[in-house]
């Protein structure tokens, strides 16, 4: 008995034991359910979901009077939830009633694969429950669209199962022009441009999207966990696109027509720095020019156009005046043991005055200035350099400008001879964007401005910044050697290097340049020359300063300044001049009654909007409901009431498509129109009876 007792209670513990954990074991699964249930849920979830970024649109980079330069156009990829609630219920029955024509649409849209293909694709993804079906990549906005009134698509993302996934593509409308300034928006690598230097706020601010891990590893979006991103700021540029074609052109031609290396144009709006256009060719390996790399920021040695710096030390200085004679020596002087030579041959007297040492362009006579007066002491010559800002950067508001070289006593390589050969400018390295700035402080009255690219910042059409003109130096001399310095520009094109150049219906000033380039280790023996020009117009008030500088191919036939570089300059100081007078002519009321002659026939409200607008002379005035017809009698217009014969064809002969158009099917008449322009003849003739639904043809030249 007593062996059974102990083995009862020992078989009872274990049940109550067994017990207790059953209820334990409950207790924590209600505990779990109700208490802790949110936190494991969102655990479990944590472990399938995640968040990808949602890029901000990019901001749209504009020119000056609102054209897009650079802007994000939107693409999709197209992906279809087989598994949607609408593509499920009743059998899949929408599926099956759209599928015939959805393919169908499909392969007549992108034409990639046939209405088959397209069915079989359709039908694969629908058997596998794909939730995340690739259906098509890269697809344009106006097909988007399109594909959003497809069968099936055009019940909505719950029943026609369509996912679109947005994201944008940049492109440069305008391809060629300020390509290289505009700059590229990279994704996996660093930006150039504009699009480097604001890049802060064209980029917008990052958002986020939830997905979650469905079966076979892909992921799908989960609906209102959407962090919206924020879309980019606009960029407003200074940029004309009408004078970057102008000056691209020019270049261009001259690019193509001399085989050059690169080249570089700009156009700096003289009173306030801003640069209009500027345009940076580089020749490719097929033969074809690009914007491959901004040579307006690159630094090299100037030439000849360096020589006004010399000549505003000298004149600043007091040593001479542009009156002060000196000797040109035949074009060679000899220095310690090197040779000055002067680019071109100038015959004639060779003892002249500075000013004209500076038309022919010398080089003697630089360097005999600058050897002649800083000699001695060579580093006041390096600090008028400074005081012109020569050896800074621009600070133009792009990244990748050159860093300019202006030496001094102090530096390795100063020699006995450095002082001349700066003086014509070697052994100085600065950038054409240096040169145009220098050059506008002369057109602008001594007062040098900064060179900038960007007018202002602008959110959802509204400013948000405003960039305003920053002068760096009120003045870069005194006014007494500017005149001179001034003249000595204006000279130039009259007595000087640039006489081809000079034009009778206006005046400019400038200089032009031409420079010996090493070409690494062949030195100085493949004939590489450099050519350049730089100046201003209008000369007595100035607009614009434009320089070009065009590196030339070795021995190249035409290297000079006036003969590769002057051309350019001279083509867009032509076409913006013609450009400027014309916006300035009055409208003559002969030339606008001429015009109107040949008008005729129209609506009397429209023609006193056309003549409120013009305030033309009238010697009566017409009605408003009236068709009416124009005369000019001793240069007055004068108006006769047209009277239209009901039942009759009118008479529309010499009138524009709009006008014929309303006389004739207000009359009944059908009418079929060939060609464009003003109607030259009717097939059925003014006051023909007209009879039940007749046509009439007419022919517009």
């Amino acid at each position: 008995m007593d062996v059974k007792k102990d083995i009862l209670w020992r078989v009872y513990l274990c049940l109550i034991g067994m017990a207790l954990f059953g209820v334990a074991i409950l207790v924590k699964v209600f505990y779990i359910q109700n208490v802790q249930g949110q936190y494991w849920r969102n655990m479990a979830d944590s472990l399938h979901t995640g968040y990808v970024a949602l890029d901000a649109e990019r901001g749209t980079i504009y020119s000056e009077e609102g054209r897009m330069l650079s802007t994000s156009i939107p693409y999709f990829d197209i992906r279809i939830d087989f598994a949607a609630d609408g593509l499920r219920d009743k059998n899949g029955k929408v599926f099956k009633e759209n599928l015939d024509s959805l393919a169908d649409r499909l392969a007549n849209t992108f034409g990639d694969r046939s209405k088959a293909a397209y069915r079989t694709m359709l039908q694969e993804g629908y058997k596998s429950k794909d939730r995340y079906f690739l259906l098509k990549r890269d697809v344009p906005f106006n097909q988007y669209q399109e594909l959003r009134t497809f069968p099936m698509f055009r019940l909505g993302k719950n029943k026609g199962g369509m996912i679109a996934e947005s994201k944008s593509k940049r492109i440069n409308p305008f391809k060629l022009l300020a390509n290289r300034t505009i700059g590229l928006a990279r994704e996996n690598s660093q930006s150039v441009g504009l699009e480097r230097t604001y890049n802060d706020y064209l980029k917008g601010v990052t958002g986020k999207r939830l997905m979650r891990r469905i079966a076979g590893g892909t992921y799908v979006p989960v609906d209102g966990y959407d962090i919206e991103p924020e879309n980019g700021r606009d960029v407003v540029t200074t940029i004309d696109v009408n004078m970057q074609d102008i000056v691209e052109t020019a270049l261009m031609n001259m690019m193509v027509s001399n085989e050059a290396e690169h080249g570089t144009c700009i156009l700096m709006e003289v009173k306030t720095g801003k640069i209009k256009a500027i345009a940076n060719l580089g020749r490719q390996p097929d033969g074809n020019y690009w914007e491959d790399m901004n040579y307006a920021l690159q630094v090299a040695e100037p030439g000849s156009t360096f020589k006004l710096a010399t000549v505003i030390a000298v004149l600043e200085d007091k040593f001479a005046t542009m009156n002060t004679m000196v000797n040109m020596d035949g074009g060679h002087w000899q220095v310690g043991r090197r040779t000055v030579y002067d680019s071109e041959p100038h015959p004639g007297p060779q003892n002249v005055t500075v000013k004209h040492a500076f038309e022919l362009s010398s080089n003697v006579g630089m360097a005999k200035l600058a050897y002649q007066f800083y000699n001695r002491q060579p580093n006041n010559f390096v600090a008028h350099l400074r005081k012109l800002r020569l050896d800074q950067s621009t600070g133009i508001d792009l990244v990748g400008e050159g860093r300019p070289v202006v030496k001094s006593t102090a530096s390795k390589s100063w020699s006995n001879t450095s002082l001349p050969w700066m003086a014509f400018g070697y052994e100085v390295l600065i950038s054409p964007l240096q040169t145009c700035m220098l050059y506008n402080a002369v057109a602008n009255n001594g007062k040098m401005m900064k060179p900038y690219l960007v007018n202002s910042i602008q959110e959802y059409g509204q400013v948000a910044k405003q960039f305003e003109p920053t002068v760096l130096l009120d003045s870069i001399c005194s006014q007494n050697t500017l005149k001179q310095v001034q003249a000595m520009l204006e000279g130039v094109p009259i007595d000087g290097t640039a006489k081809k150049l000079r034009t009778p219906y206006y005046d400019f000033a400038g200089k032009t340049g031409t420079a010996l380039v090493a070409n690494g280790s062949h030195g100085y023996a493949d004939k590489i020359y450099q050519s350049s020009f730089a100046g201003y117009f209008p000369a007595k008030d100035p607009q614009y300063t434009c320089v070009v500088v065009i590196k030339n191919k070795p021995h190249a036939l035409r290297f000079y300044g006036a003969n590769v570089a002057g051309p350019v300059f001279r083509e867009v100081a032509d076409k913006l001049y013609a450009i400027a007078v014309e916006r300035q002519k009055p409208m003559q009321a002969t030339m606008q009654l001429d015009t109107l002659l040949a008008l005729k026939n129209g609506r009397g409200s429209e023609w006193k909007e056309i003549l409120g607008t013009l305030q033309l002379p009238l010697s009566s005035t017409p009605a408003n409901n009236s068709w009416v017809s124009a005369k000019v009698t001793d240069r007055k217009i004068a108006f006769q009431q047209v009277t239209q014969l009901k039942g009759a064809v009118p008479d529309v002969t010499g009138m524009g498509l709009k006008d014929a158009l309303y006389l004739l099917e207000n009359a009944g008449l059908r009418v079929v129109v060939k060609g464009a322009g003003k109607v030259k003849t009717q097939s059925l003739p003014g006051g023909t009876k007209i009879g039940n639904e007749q046509t009439i043809v007419i022919e517009l030249s």
